[in-house]
Formats: C-alpha cells, structure tokens, sequence
C-alpha cells in the first residue's frame, strides 16, 4: 500500500502576507496565531500579514513566521489529509514536523525556534560568513574542493544542505566560500550562486548556537509521537523522544541531508508527499529525485484554501 509524508519548509519560503487567506477562511488557523502571538509576547501574526519585509526576513521571525504558517495549515486540514506514515523538515522544519506529529506543543516549540533563530544569528558577525548554492556538481567533488579550500584559507567552508542530486549549499567563513567557488570552477561547475543569508547555517561556525540551545531543548517537554521522523541529520527514522531532541541539537551545525532523506522515504514506498506551510521548494525536490530513479510520486505543496482544494481534487 502507497504510504503518505508530510514535509514542512524551511528557511527562505517566508513572504508577507503569508498565512492571511489561511486565517480568513478557517477558525483553526486563526486560532494558531492567537496561540503564537501569547507564546511569543509580540504580534508575530502581523508582522507575517503586513511585515515590514526587513523585520519578517530577520531570522529570529522568520523561523517562527514558518513553524506557525506550517501549523496552521496542519490545524486547518489535517484531519481532512491522508495521514501521514512519516514526517520530515528541513532544518527549522523538523520542528513543524515534531508538532504535526505530536511529539512538541506548539506554544513552546515557536518559542524555542525564536531563540534558536537569535542563536544562530548571533554566532557569526554579520558579513564574517557566507553560504552558496551550487548545482550540478556531485557531492564527492564538492566535498573534495571545501576540503581543499579549506586547506588553502585555514578557515571553514563544508556542505551545508544536499538539497538534492546536483543541488548542494556550502557555507562557512567569507573568504573560503569565495575560494571553493574559485575551485569549483576549475572543475566546471557554471551555475552557483551566493545566498541573501545573514549567517553561515548549518556549518561548524554554528558551534556558539548549538552551545546556546543545548539546554534549552534539554527543557522542552517531548511526547511519544504518531508516526516516525525521517531526521536531518542522520536521515534516519526516528520516534525514541530523547533521539528526536539529539537530532535537534546537532542539526544546528550538521548539514541537512535531504536527498538521504528523501530517499529513505521512497525506500519507505512513500509514494504521497504533502508539503505544509509556505512555498512549494520541497515538493519539487521530491519531484526531481523521484522521477530520477524512476518512481511516480505525487507531491503536492499547500499553503492555504486554494492549494487544499487542488490536492484533493
């Protein structure tokens, strides 16, 4: 039988306005805001309806701004979804994920992503480091050359996020992300391009925020979940309570292995991917995996009433 996942976006599918046709049209999601701007103490609810853009981009909003998005949309339909097998996040969406599948309260879980994105911020100086997407190169060879720039700079440059076959993010210090893109063009590599990010996620320049948020996800109260996660930072499934908040504390300077990630879910037979919360990036990527190694997938992304009305029809 065809099993069903439910895959929450990360950082980067924010946008004002996000949410509004969602909390117009149904009480749950409504609720949710409500529920959020009492956890946060502030009107996280209009800053994610009319910004400004500049605040909703700050990372300490944007990650709240997300999970609650993502939220909504679990409290507005999900009980009308297929339910899922499993559920996975990238990075900031493993939290949407440990909501949607009962093992966090919502209340403080966007606390905590609030403090997890001033964490993250503040670990590296403004301008001290960079991210890049790079496409079309292999993993081996992308490794290969931060290993080598590495050595050439004596700072940090590694994968960040293997989004995908052929779609992989570095980060690290400035000057070394420079470099290996130097690097990667002698190997032919064309197409890559530096990320609008304030900070170098996912890396080990992240050590200072993983410091910070140790003990605070040590606090946060987890509960038996319904169904597996299939975790970042081991692509692996997991449901134990104290293995999903491990997985929480080291994702902050692992790298997101989301094509491992996707391919366990197929190796799963998931054949039905809903991707909740804003933005349609994850659906795609599963699309492209799916169709290279030649299994027939629906993936549909919902954000609001037009996107559930589509999936369901």
């Amino acid at each position: 039988m065809s099993k069903v996942a439910w895959l929450f976006p990360g950082q980067g599918s924010q946008a004002v306005g996000m949410g509004v046709d969602l909390a117009a049209a149904e009480p749950a999601a409504r609720a949710v805001l409500q529920e959020a701007d009492e956890a946060l103490g502030f009107p996280l609810s209009a800053l994610m309806a009319q910004g400004p853009e500049d605040q909703l981009k700050l990372t300490e909003h944007t990650q709240p701004a997300i999970l609650t998005h993502s939220t909504m949309v679990v409290r507005a339909f999900g009980a009308r979804l297929p339910r899922p097998d499993f559920v996975a996040g990238h990075s900031l969406g493993e939290y949407s994920a440990l909501v949607a599948n009962g093992a966090l309260e919502f209340g403080q879980a966007v606390a905590t992503v609030r403090e997890r994105g001033r964490a993250m911020q503040e670990a590296v100086p403004v301008g001290v480091g960079a991210m890049a997407a790079i496409l079309g190169m292999g993993a081996a060879d992308v490794e290969a050359v931060c290993r080598t720039a590495q050595t050439q700079t004596g700072l940090v440059v590694v994968p960040a996020n293997f989004n995908g076959p052929g779609q992989i993010v570095i980060a690290g210090h400035a000057e070394a992300v420079e470099a290996a893109m130097e690097l990667l063009k002698t190997r032919g590599c064309r197409k890559m391009m530096k990320l609008p990010v304030s900070a170098p996620f996912h890396s080990p320049l992240m050590e200072p925020a993983r410091l910070h948020m140790q003990p605070v996800l040590e606090a946060l109260v987890f509960a038996a979940p319904s169904c597996p996660l299939a975790n970042n930072v081991d692509a692996a499934l997991v449901s134990d309570p104290e293995q999903l908040r491990d997985g929480l504390v080291r994702q902050i300077p692992g790298a997101v292995r989301w094509e491992a990630l996707t391919a366990l879910l197929l190796e799963q037979g998931v054949t039905s991917f809903f991707e909740l919360g804003p933005g349609k990036v994850l659906a795609g990527l599963v699309k492209r995996q799916a169709k290279e190694a030649g299994i027939e997938v629906k993936a549909f992304s919902i954000a609001g009433p037009e996107d559930f009305l589509a999936a369901k029809a």
